[in-house]
């Protein structure tokens, strides 16, 4: 059952940045485009999950990678909306 979640967390992720990308090419807001970069981060975050716990199992630990790719995302998410409230 764990698995179904990690993937549709994948998915979900995924469905959000399509959305903000096909949102921000009508707009051209740029926070629509920083938040489209992070939900690209968090779904790739979300597929290490998976791979990590379902896919390679206790034989290579990925926690690092999800992390900093977490991390990544959402300081990405963070320096638009600064640059974007300058």
């Amino acid at each position: 059952m764990p698995e179904a979640v990690y993937l549709l967390c994948v998915i979900t992720s995924a469905l959000c940045a399509a959305a903000l990308l096909r949102t921000y090419r009508q707009r051209r807001t740029r926070l629509l485009l920083w938040s489209c970069l992070c939900f690209i981060g968090l779904a790739v975050n979300n597929l290490l999950l998976f791979v990590d716990v379902v896919v390679t199992g206790p034989a290579l630990d990925l926690s690092i990678a999800r992390a900093s790719v977490g991390a990544a995302a959402l300081v990405t998410l963070v320096a638009g909306m600064i640059w974007d409230a300058r």
